[in-house]
Order: structure tokens, then C-alpha cells, then sequence
């Protein structure tokens, strides 16, 4: 069978598209390689990050004890002590060093003394760094985590599990919850068990970007995070603060995306405010979702906390504003706990009318979802 004649013009083309496809498979492997490099090298700094601050933890921790040890009456003194580190540090370095955190490093150095060596400030290195970070192979989150088992054969087994299953922080509180360690001991086939245990499920799975965003590095490197989860209760968010600014000269702007801290758990308020006739707090949780009786439970822990925390001595109690919106329907909801019937009417005359901001939060809800999905 004859050879087809040669065309010039389309064997340039077949050349061209072979160089085109060429060209992309090696631009495909590329990506590939740098996304796989970036995300290792986010890990691994996040990695790096968590051993310096857990061994500083520890350190910390150390010389509370130390010190704690010199006083007659060591209770007391421990307690006097940890006050005054915890006002004189945030101070100076701001978030993370709060009672109960310093109490926390405590009881982590309490709970593995083992490490005999101990540095002073003028002979911290990296190296140094390096060689305490290695004692402690799981992040400050983890061990956190583990303080809360308070039998040490329990914490003992949870985290020589985390080690070799190389469980997520998500994954180690999941499994203390539910109590893994007792169930493991009263199982007819262990082995089994402690395997499936290993598995990692969708939601215990911590990306990068939020090993990196782990409110305890934050912390640690006073770092701000304010970040809200989508699009459109961002652009809420921002308007219900000017909404409120708008109003009249009550309302002062205090912050936005303010965290706090109980026991373990991190939460966020959405907007905090200050309202100058009323002389209080007021937080502001904004929920897309239909209003429902854990979301007024957890805006009575939030004024608790701010009650304890945030609130001066000369100032009245918090309030809590609860705004839900969902598809057609919003929701403005007043928490007015701990307060008199007659306090709790002013406030609800100087406060602006749960009606008004239901309108309101309708209203812009639509226009905004209208722009966003323009």
C-alpha cells in the first residue's frame, strides 16, 4: 500500500498540537508538584511552630513550679504568683497568657517533669529549641487535649495512640469524648479495635491553612485572625455595624470577630459594642439559620464570660443580641440574663426595637444575595 502523499500544512499542525498537549501535561505535573511542595511546607512550618511553643510551654510551666516551690505557703503563693505573671505578660506580649492558660502550662510541665534540662535566658539557641521541641512530638493543641484525661494511664494511651495513628487534634478529642480508652479495655478483640481506630474520618481531617489558623498559634505568635466563614455573613456583619452606628451616638464600635476562650474550646462573637447610655456591653451573634434554643444558651455563656472578663467594675451588666436569618424568615432576639426587671426594661427602652432589626436584616439579606449572585 502506498504511502499518503506528505502535506506540509497539516504535519505542522499535528507538530504544533502534539507541542500544545506536550506543554500542558508538563505544566499539569508542575502544579502538581508545587501544590503537593506547599502544602509539606505549610504542615511542616505549622509543624515547626507547635514544637518551639509547646517547649516554651513547658518551659513556662517549669519555672512557675520553681517558684512556687520557694514560698511557705504554696497554694496561695502559687495562685499570687500565676495573677501576677498573667497581668505583667499580657501586657507585654497580649493574648495567651491569661490565668487559665498559665495554670495549663503548669500542669503540663506537672504532668510530664521528666525533662531534666533546663535553660536560662542567656543560652537559648534554636539548637536549644530543636532539642527540647523533640521531647514533645505532638502539637500544644494535642496536648491540651490530653491534660483534660486526668487518669495518666488514660492520657498515656491517647497519646501514644495520636502518635501512631497520627491523629488530628479533632480526631483526639472525638475519641476522648467518647471515651476510646475504656471502650479499647473492655473489647474482646483489641487489636481489631485499636486498628479501626486509626481510620480518619471526613470532618477529623485539619488542612493546612488551619494548622496554620489553630487559634493556640495565633496566640502564641500574636498574630490577628479576623476572618468570617462565608461571603455573604461578612457582608452582613458589616452592615449591621454601620446599621448600628447609624442609629445615634449610643452604640460605640468596640471590635469585630472577638475570641474568647473557655476551658479548651475557642468561640468568636461576631461584633462587640459598647452603648454609652446604657453602659454595658453588647454582643452581637449573627447565626444563617433558624433561631434555636442552644443558640440563646450559648449567648448566656458568652455574656457570663464577658461579665467576668470584659465588663469594668463601674460598668452594668452585658446584653446579647441574637440575629437569625435564613431563607424568608429573620429573627432579632434579645438575651437579657442576669439582670432586674427594672434594669432589664431600660435596657429594652434604649435598646433599638428587635422589629426594626428584623426588617432590617431581611432586607439586606436579599440585597446582598442579589449582588452576590449577580
Amino acid at each position: 500500500m502506498p504511502n499518503p502523499p506528505e502535506d506540509p500544512i497539516l504535519d505542522k499542525l499535528i507538530t504544533e498540537q502534539l507541542e500544545i498537549i506536550g506543554t500542558v501535561e508538563t505544566y499539569t505535573t508542575v502544579l502538581s508538584a508545587v501544590v503537593e511542595l506547599m502544602e509539606a511546607a505549610r504542615r511542616a512550618a505549622a509543624r515547626s511552630v507547635n514544637a518551639i511553643m509547646t517547649a516554651t510551654y513547658w518551659e513556662i510551666g517549669r519555672r512557675i513550679v520553681a517558684l512556687e516551690q520557694r514560698g511557705e505557703s504554696r497554694a496561695e503563693y502559687g495562685k499570687q504568683i500565676i495573677e501576677r505573671l498573667a497581668k505583667d505578660l499580657s501586657d507585654r506580649f497580649g493574648r495567651g497568657f491569661q490565668k487559665t492558660n498559665l495554670f495549663q502550662m503548669r500542669a503540663f510541665y506537672l504532668a510530664y517533669p521528666d525533662l531534666e534540662q533546663s535553660f536560662s535566658p542567656e543560652t537559648l539557641s534554636p539548637e536549644i529549641f530543636q532539642t527540647l521541641s523533640g521531647k514533645f512530638p505532638l502539637p500544644w493543641s494535642h496536648y491540651v487535649k490530653l491534660l483534660s484525661v486526668k487518669a495518666p494511664e488514660a492520657r498515656t494511651f491517647y497519646e501514644t495512640e495520636a502518635l501512631r495513628g497520627g491523629w488530628s487534634v479533632r480526631q483526639l478529642s472525638r475519641q476522648i469524648s467518647t471515651q476510646y480508652y475504656e471502650r479499647a479495655l473492655l473489647s474482646r478483640h483489641k487489636a481489631a479495635m485499636l486498628e479501626k481506630g486509626v481510620a480518619l474520618r471526613p470532618e477529623d481531617a485539619v488542612t493546612p491553612e488551619e494548622e496554620l489558623k489553630d487559634p493556640f498559634v495565633l496566640e502564641f505568635l500574636d498574630l490577628k485572625d479576623e476572618y468570617s466563614e462565608s461571603d455573604l455573613e461578612a457582608a452582613l456583619i458589616r452592615h449591621i455595624e454601620s446599621f448600628l452606628l447609624e442609629l445615634g451616638g449610643d452604640f460605640t464600635f468596640v471590635g469585630r470577630q472577638r475570641r474568647l476562650r473557655i476551658g479548651d474550646q475557642w468561640f468568636r462573637v461576631d461584633l462587640l459594642f459598647f452603648h454609652r447610655r446604657l453602659r454595658c456591653l453588647v454582643i452581637i451573634d449573627l447565626k444563617l439559620g433558624e433561631f434555636t434554643y442552644a443558640d440563646a444558651g450559648q449567648m448566656h455563656m458568652y455574656l457570663n464570660y464577658a461579665r467576668e472578663h470584659w465588663t469594668y467594675p463601674d460598668e452594668n451588666p452585658p446584653v446579647g443580641l441574637i440575629l437569625c436569618n435564613k431563607k424568608n424568615e429573620a429573627v432579632a432576639h434579645y438575651a437579657l440574663e442576669g439582670l432586674s426587671n427594672i434594669l432589664a426594661a431600660e435596657y429594652q427602652t434604649a435598646l433599638p426595637d428587635e422589629k426594626l432589626l428584623t426588617a432590617e436584616l431581611e432586607r439586606t439579606r436579599k440585597a446582598i444575595e442579589k449582588r452576590l449572585t449577580a
